[in-house]
């Protein structure tokens, strides 16, 4: 069993990848944001760009999952929050990593499908190019901040996740309420495709990208059928036995998120995971109406 660090572990897909982890056999530590309390904990602050080099020496493993919530109005301090967070925290654990005398053999760096942009109804993979804007700029920054961990010999994963399913936060848990309570409908006009995933799956690919020497560089975590904005207020709206016409229009989404929504909201992002297929990786969840029935108990 090896013996893995994991950032970021309190939020909805850490807490769910370092119980599996556990439940895995693993030695589990984590990575928190002040002076370590016990013996699993090791300190780092991303800000002041320091980490716990004696913690991290000798692990078999990494998984940097931290990151400034995305869903939030982007003022310039919130901007600078969302991309320090990642950009400024990678480049951190890369530097720490990278100066080890027995640095870790793997790191799973999470990045975001927000790194190809707005790409409408267009099919895009791995391969594809960078979009525009400027979460497509803070995943580029974000998983070349990894840079010197792959100098140093480092198997680097840049785990690229779509927009999370899952029981107990993210995306789903902001979504329910006005679903439940009949308001829910299609985002702006509902043709833009949406790149999901079942949190089981990312917890899976985790996992598997853990186990495989072949996956290297970046991995679409999102599954093999996204919809589209209609088709996903439809679905959800049968699974809650609730009507899904109220659209949320965009000029609405604008005045209440201003520049989150044109990038974050409005967009069309219609990923294949090619290199988990092509790895043999197979989803538990891979159609929407199962992933969302299994997240909301239903």
């Amino acid at each position: 069993m090896a013996g893995i660090a994991v950032s970021g572990g309190g939020g909805l897909v850490g807490r769910a990848v370092v119980e599996a982890l556990g439940a895995a056999g693993h030695t589990v530590r984590t990575l928190v944001r002040r002076a370590a309390r016990a013996p699993h904990e090791i300190a780092w602050d991303p800000a002041a760009g320091t980490a716990d080099a004696a913690g991290l020496e000798g692990l078999d493993a990494i998984i940097h999952l931290a990151g400034e919530p995305i869903a939030q109005r982007w003022t310039p301090a919130a901007k600078a929050a969302i991309r320090d967070s990642r950009v400024a925290g990678t480049a951190t654990l890369a530097r720490a990593l990278a100066g080890l005398v027995r640095p870790p053999a793997t790191w799973l760096c999470a990045s975001a499908v927000g790194f190809y942009g707005d790409t409408g109804d267009a099919w895009v993979d791995e391969s594809s190019p960078p979009g525009a804007g400027f979460l497509a700029e803070v995943c580029q920054a974000w998983e070349a901040a990894a840079r010197p961990a792959v100098d140093a010999g480092m198997r680097v994963v840049h785990l690229r996740l779509g927009v999370v399913l899952g029981a107990g936060g993210g995306a789903l848990a902001r979504l329910l309420p006005p679903f439940r309570a009949g308001l829910g409908g299609p985002v702006g006009g509902g043709r833009q495709y949406l790149a999901w995933v079942a949190k089981d799956d990312v917890v899976g690919a985790t996992l598997h990208a853990l186990a495989t020497p072949a996956l290297v560089g970046p991995v679409n975590v999102t599954a093999p059928t996204p919809v589209t904005s209609r088709d996903f207020a439809r679905t959800l709206g049968r699974v809650l036995h609730r009507p899904a016409i109220v659209p949320a229009p965009a000029f609405a989404l604008r005045l209440m998120f201003g520049e989150m929504a044109d990038e974050a909201l409005l967009v069309g992002q219609r990923v294949r995971p090619a290199r988990l297929l092509a790895s043999g990786f197979r989803f538990a969840l891979e159609d929407l109406e199962p992933a969302l029935r299994h997240a909301v108990g239903r």
